[in-house]
């Protein structure tokens, strides 16, 4: 009988492949067991961030001043789907399971845009997207949106929440984004995010008119009001921002839904 060898190149390969194939089954199996959490995870999330974007939970804490959680908050909102060629509601759409990101790599779901309407670098745009309304005694008290568009790595993702008036803005924030840490990551900078409350959003013409600036204009000016500070060393970037902000806000996204809750309220 042949002696067995330990080191034979045979050996050596049956074990590699066979530990291979045990920490695949492993890795599979780890992923199937924890998708459940990873999803509860990635729902938390998507939650926190458009409170904080809204002002309505501090940042780096699951709970407000008077304690209320995270869901509870939340459920101050009501979620719709729109239609953004049209600007109206779409009732045909479940919202807890759409995802207006996965809708715009789908044809049939999406529309191509131009390269003179392509601000933001997206190369499609849903046509149905996701809004959070949160209504008080008065009427409508916030509204947040999602938004995205190219920095200078890559897409930047966060939401925009604005004030009942649909003018004023209050608050941004991006949960994902690949800007140099330092400069265009700086958009996760608590003291420059706190710059963006009370910017006005539309002209007197109503056309998108937030501008991030390198020296802002006299305080008492009429520019003054759409006015960011840029980020320092990160022009491309700033740039990118202030293009997402004015496609999200423009004809090709919010923009016909903001005119039609102005007409009906």
């Amino acid at each position: 009988m042949a002696e067995f060898n330990r080191e034979g190149l045979g050996n050596i390969l049956f074990v590699a492949i066979a530990l291979c194939l045990v920490c695949s089954i492993m890795v599979s199996s780890a992923a199937v067991i924890l998708k459940p959490q990873r999803l509860l995870n990635q729902e938390l999330d998507r939650k926190q961030n458009i409170l904080r974007a809204a002002g309505m939970l501090p940042v780096d804490r699951k709970v407000d001043a008077h304690g209320r959680g995270i869901d509870e908050l939340f459920n101050e909102f009501e979620v719709r789907a729109v239609d953004l060629n049209t600007g109206e509601y779409v009732d045909s759409v479940n919202v807890t399971t759409y995802d207006p990101i996965k809708a715009a790599k789908d044809n049939a779901s999406s529309r191509e845009l131009s390269n003179d309407e392509d601000i933001a670098t997206l190369g499609r745009r849903e046509n149905i997207s996701l809004v959070y309304l949160r209504n008080d005694e008065s009427g409508l008290d916030k509204i947040v949106i999602p938004v995205r568009g190219y920095g200078l790595w890559g897409t930047l993702f966060g939401y925009l929440a604005v004030e009942g008036d649909l003018q004023t803005i209050s608050g941004l924030g991006f949960y994902l984004h690949k800007e140099t840490p330092g400069l265009g990551g700086e958009v996760d900078n608590p003291k420059w995010k706190s710059l963006w409350s009370g910017v006005s959003l539309y002209d007197d013409s109503q056309r998108p008119a937030v501008r991030l600036v390198k020296v802002r204009s006299p305080e008492n000016s009429a520019a003054a009001r759409f006015e960011v500070d840029a980020l320092s060393g990160a022009t491309l970037t700033s740039r990118g921002v202030e293009n997402l902000i004015r496609f999200w806000t423009g004809e090709l996204g919010f923009g016909p839904f903001f005119r039609n809750l102005q007409t009906t309220s």
